[in-house]
């Protein structure tokens, strides 16, 4: 078992009841999953990019990565309906857990001028969501082998109702909220 799993059994559902008052353990909010997305507009050109990205994804969340695919045509940007156009995972249990620690440990630290993440990037749910401009920030990918900088998204779904319990849930996680 990971370490956050474990730490999330004891430390968080502790801390949480004492600052939001719940009655019953199972009220107490927790991370559902995370959804790693990776558009690669490119890929109408090159298919090559597209399975450059799907690797590093592979690589990063050591997880098989999906295709997504165009859901309708956009003849400005010359994407035709079902084109594939970039890949996503989702993670879910102990992979989630261990991406999360070495995100929050040694991905995000590695980023150039952080300050910390954006506070006010939840959806109104309790979902939280991440940009992140460069994919060598975590430690799998090697520089050497990287033909192109790629972005992706990260979005943290949790079972929180509001944003506040979702920020306070993912700060006893360790996310570096900036001030």
């Amino acid at each position: 078992m990971s370490r956050l799993k474990t730490l999330y059994n004891d430390e968080i559902v502790a801390a949480m009841t004492k600052k939001f008052g719940y009655k019953n353990v199972m009220e107490v909010p927790k991370l559902d999953k995370i959804v790693i997305n990776m558009g690669v507009g490119e890929a109408k050109d090159n298919a090559k990019l597209l399975e450059n990205a799907v690797a590093d994804m592979e690589t990063i969340t050591g997880q098989k990565a999906v295709l997504t695919r165009a859901k309708n045509s956009v003849a400005n940007f010359k994407i035709r309906e079902g084109m594939p156009i970039g890949c996503k995972t989702t993670l879910r249990g102990e992979k989630m857990y261990e991406f999360l620690d070495r995100l929050v440990n040694l991905a995000l630290p590695r980023v150039r001028d952080f300050r910390g993440v954006n506070p006010n990037a939840f959806d109104g749910r309790g979902n939280y969501a991440l940009g992140i401009k460069e994919q060598f920030i975590f430690p799998e990918i090697e520089f050497d082998k990287i033909d192109k900088t790629r972005g992706m998204d990260i979005i943290f779904v949790t079972t929180a109702k509001t944003d506040e319990e979702a920020r306070e849930l993912l700060t006893l996680f360790n996310m570096p909220f900036a001030k």
